[in-house]
């Protein structure tokens, strides 16, 4: 509890057995976190097993794999269900660190704004961290494109790691974005057009073995997914289309 608002972190998880206890102990010691949904995609390890273990934790598994943002979808609806004030999404993979929860949450409780992003681009240290240098370029250039596109002027729009009020969460109409890992963009895409700000705050960037990340193949599908998501925000601003997307 922060401000009399109830803190949820929503975990999203796949095959997070190595690393979901770390995380999930750094998220608690905290001490605002009020409690900790884990939604799990069908890993094939002890993902959920272990998030049974874990005191104030929801865990909801799903029976087959549903995507990423078929995922999300269930985090945020369970999160809404169990009375949640302040979302804040942490992966439970360790590449972001709960350490930032305490600001993020204040920056919602306070009122100054409505979601707020952990970005690794801002401080400069992104490579430094391990990020692949053709992920930091395809992150750039993406994040150049749509910040046109969308009228916006964000250092990235790919981080995973995100604080949402329950306000914007009930005003999105999120059954309508993928399943994939476009969700994360459309998403943010969906606030923008509903006129409301974007915050961010620096989070270093950890990346290693155990960490989740997705491969090329999959990493050109979703640039291509952002690009369409941005022209379709664009198209849809203009007049010229309508998209379930943007109501």
């Amino acid at each position: 509890m922060y401000r009399n608002k109830k803190i949820v972190v929503v975990m999203p998880a796949y095959n997070a057995a190595q690393t979901l206890k770390k995380t999930y102990e750094e998220v608690m010691e905290q001490g605002i976190v009020d409690e900790v949904i884990l939604v799990d995609d069908a890993s094939k390890d002890e993902t959920s097993e272990i998030g049974k273990t874990l005191p104030h934790t929801t865990v909801h598994t799903h029976p087959k794999n549903r995507g990423y943002g078929g995922n999300q979808k269930s985090c945020y609806r369970i999160a809404l269900e169990h009375g949640a004030d302040i979302v804040i999404m942490v992966h439970p993979d360790y590449q972001y660190t709960p350490l930032l929860i305490p600001a993020m949450a204040s920056i919602i409780a306070t009122g100054l704004y409505p979601c707020v992003l952990g970005s690794r681009i801002l401080g400069g240290n992104s490579l430094g961290g391990g990020m692949p240098i053709w992920k930091y370029a395809a992150n750039r250039f993406l994040t150049a494109a749509e910040n046109i596109m969308l009228g916006a002027k964000l250092s990235e729009y790919h981080t995973g790691y995100r604080a949402f009020s329950r306000e914007i969460l009930e005003s999105l109409p999120l059954d309508a974005n993928s399943d994939d890992f476009v969700f994360d963009n459309q998403m943010l895409a969906q606030i923008l057009w509903k006129g409301h700000e974007i915050a961010e705050v620096t989070c270093p960037t950890k990346y290693f073995e155990e960490a989740s990340s997705i491969n090329f193949r999959r990493s050109m599908k979703y640039g291509f997914g952002c690009l369409g998501t941005a022209m379709t925000y664009r198209l849809a601003k203009m007049g010229l289309i309508k998209s379930s997307l943007f109501v």
